[in-house]
């Protein structure tokens, strides 16, 4: 499988606009997987999956709202119940990713590029993508108009300044109503 071509940039983006955290961005294979420093690596690892550049907007969502005690475990200490889940573990599973897919959702718009929730269900109990859409997309404006975590905000601010001001923005690479000018920061007037 090919990596995207704008991976390694994103890569080198996370790396110096986080060498404080002692925090790296790792391209994989397979599975994602969030790996604090311990005796073999030195620095944390956030690894994602198959050089897809939206993989590593998501985990690096994640990453932007863990506490620091949750960055000291392996995945963030959560639990995880993989594709095939039922209607109450989907119902779960979506209540734990609205604020990280609405924070990938800002980042992915600061890439000028095109956001999609993921469900992550493909062999269980049908999901209402819609309605998951839906509160992702209040979410995310509750963080446009209050403001975004503030590693999530700085990271923001780095896609914009790296990936916006190579080539035009357009807005149709947005979801409708969702790119305001809002500052990542602040509150709206």
């Amino acid at each position: 499988m090919e990596v995207d071509r704008d991976v390694p940039a994103l890569i080198s983006l996370f790396n110096d606009t986080f060498s404080d955290f002692n925090t790296r961005l790792v391209l994989g294979s397979d599975e994602p997987i969030y790996l604090p420093a311990n005796e073999t690596c030195a620095y944390n690892q956030i690894v994602f999956a198959h050089g897809f550049f939206s993989s590593a907007l998501h985990e690096i969502s994640h990453w932007c709202i863990a506490g620091e005690a949750r960055r000291k475990l392996e995945d963030y200490g959560y639990w995880y119940c993989p594709d095939g889940r039922d209607e109450q573990q989907q119902a779960d599973f979506e209540k734990v990713e609205i604020k990280p897919q609405a924070i990938e959702w800002a980042m992915t718009e600061a890439a000028g590029r095109t956001f999609q929730v993921s469900t992550d269900n493909l062999n269980g109990a049908e999901p209402d993508r819609e309605g998951f859409t839906r509160n992702v997309a209040a979410q995310l404006q509750r963080y446009k108009a209050e403001g975004f975590p503030p590693r999530a905000a700085r990271f923001i601010r780095a896609l914009e300044q790296t990936f916006l001001s190579k080539a035009p923005y357009h807005a149709e690479n947005s979801a409708p109503n969702q790119h305001t000018s809002t500052p990542v920061g602040g509150n709206a007037a």
